[in-house]
């Protein structure tokens, strides 16, 4: 029997609100009406894989091994971790590269998703610094190269995924080794026991059942590493454009985004009275400065104010009443802006791969 079927009803048992993709891997997104929460609940978390999911047979027999460019090579198990390291928990957006590629056109290769492919967890494990600290961080040291026993699915000798970080993230306070979400121990569908926790990089940095790091003394060159995974051009490119891969550079951060959580597709509302519209607006290293909406297609735009976040790392709520005085259709848009100005554009940035939709977010319904 296909593995996917094996892992189906597993998938539909814990998250049986979710839209599954026609995929040899298991990938699913929930509708964007279960994001409505500053903390999305773990049953209504996207789940993306790129090879089947490991059996963990044990997870307190779990073990991470660091090494390579360090003076101190280590193996932890789970319990050694969480023990030896001091505990942190990270508020933040993780979001697949591919989130709305649906909306491409022409259309891409990749995972066709809605918009559903992006959730705010809080997650809890010991700095990645800190083990890096631990185990005598070498001069040489320029990425980190994670693995995990997920397999490719055509060929089992081949890594799922193998992706890293640029030894400035690794170093940084919010990177995590993790071993929770949302209070709890990290789900096997989330990579536990073990897993990257990378905030403001793709979700593909966020290396799932990880249980072995190795410093490198140049860029990691794994599984999804290479050729154009996970990487943008460095100049705009246009659809039919010869793919010089030099000019592609990987993808180290999301860009600015929002998303409209109620009124949902479809909506209606009566004229001359108010609704409520609101939603969550994120980015990746840049904060979020400002968030927009417009009725009239863009023709006008009113300012939102934005609540405070559970830390920098973690989607902001906007919220007003909107009030529409004539019936009709009527389109929501959604605009955020980022402190360096960047803005969401109204069309999708297209690029031969898929990534980084961040086009304005439009919602359709009817005034009556």
């Amino acid at each position: 029997m296909p593995r996917r079927l094996i892992e189906l009803p597993l998938l539909r048992r814990l998250k049986p609100g979710l839209y599954v993709h026609d995929e040899e891997a298991l990938n699913a997104e929930p509708a964007i009406g279960l994001l409505d929460t500053p903390i999305t609940p773990v049953d209504a978390f996207f789940i993306r894989n790129n090879g089947a999911l490991p059996e963990i047979a044990a997870p307190e027999a779990w073990t991470l091994t660091l090494d390579g460019e360090v003076g101190r090579p280590a193996t932890w198990t789970l319990q050694e971790l969480q023990r030896e390291f001091e505990t942190v928990t990270v508020t933040a957006v993780l979001e697949c590269a591919g989130n709305g590629r649906v909306q491409f056109s022409p259309r891409t290769d990749g995972l066709q998703w809605r918009l559903g492919a992006v959730g705010c967890a809080r997650w809890t494990g010991v700095r990645l610094k800190d083990l890096l600290a631990h185990a005598g961080l070498l001069p040489s040291a320029v990425y980190t190269a994670h693995y995990s026993p997920d397999r490719a699915i055509k060929d089992e000798t081949k890594d799922a995924l193998s992706r890293g970080l640029p030894i400035a993230k690794a170093m940084s306070d919010e990177t995590l080794v993790a071993f929770a979400m949302n209070d709890e121990p990290l789900p096997r569908l989330h990579g536990g026991p073990l897993r990257i926790v990378a905030p403001g990089f793709p979700g593909s940095a966020w290396q799932k059942w990880l249980d072995r790091i190795t410093i490198r003394p140049r860029e990691h060159d794994g599984e999804k590493m290479r050729g154009t995974d996970y990487r943008m051009p460095v100049v705009p490119m246009r659809p039919g454009e010869a793919i010089d891969e030099s000019l592609f550079a990987v993808l180290t951060d999301m860009p600015v985004k929002s998303l409209v959580t109620a009124p949902l597709e479809g909506f209606t509302a009566v004229a001359g009275t108010p609704f409520a519209v609101r939603g969550f607006a994120w980015s990746g290293a840049v904060p979020i400065a400002a968030m927009d909406l417009s009725s009239d297609g863009g023709k006008t735009w009113c300012d939102v104010a934005l609540e405070q976040a559970e830390g920098a790392f973690a989607w902001r709520r906007f919220q007003t009443m909107l009030t529409i005085a004539v019936a009709g259709p009527v389109t929501i848009m959604a605009r955020a802006r980022d402190v360096e100005g960047r803005v969401q554009p109204l069309e999708t940035p297209w690029n031969p791969r898929g990534y980084c939709n961040n086009q304005v977010h439009r919602v359709a319904g009817m005034v009556h």
